[in-house]
């Protein structure tokens, strides 16, 4: 085959049958690294949630429990859970919201900076056991690709 045969769309069908391919890899590989990140809060003490909750905010700045919701596609309660859990061990604190009085900011402190970059740390040092002999473009072609297939389910309503 050529080379430009793999740059062509795929007609819809073909292209479903081969994303169904990358979902059937993906909710294993989610479990598995879900199992390996429970793993650590035996060390480190936050649960999957919190680190979530603790990495989105390193990344964002400071967020409303609604706003940190709606990015991670989290049922508002459920973040505020782990925006507790995370504020009774001292990793997140609430700040006033010039913007809206009733909905605080939430802020990552410290020690929670702290906590997420020992966290990240262990899973950079576990994602560089990768194999493959991935190249950049490969790498950005799965990140595009599950974009993608993201992008297909922004209408899903995440509090049901």
């Amino acid at each position: 085959m050529n080379d430009t045969a793999h740059d062509t769309p795929l007609p819809p069908d073909e292209l479903g049958r081969r994303l169904a391919e990358v979902f059937d890899l993906v909710g294993p590989l989610y479990r598995r690294a879900l199992r390996k990140v429970e793993q650590g809060e035996e060390v480190e003490g936050a649960s999957v949630g919190v680190r979530s909750v603790l990495d989105l905010l390193r990344r964002k700045g400071d967020l409303t429990v609604p706003q940190m919701g709606r990015v991670m596609a989290l049922s508002r309660q459920f973040v505020q859970r782990m925006v507790n859990d995370a504020a009774a061990h001292g990793w997140v604190e609430s700040v006033p919201n010039p913007a809206h009085q009733r909905s605080s900011l939430i802020r990552i402190t410290e020690e929670g900076e702290t906590l997420i970059a020992t966290v990240l740390d262990r899973e950079h040092a576990l994602n560089r056991q990768v194999g493959g002999d991935l190249t950049d473009a490969e790498v950005r072609a799965c990140v595009r690709v599950l974009t993608e297939m993201l992008k297909t389910f922004d209408h899903v309503d995440v509090e049901d």
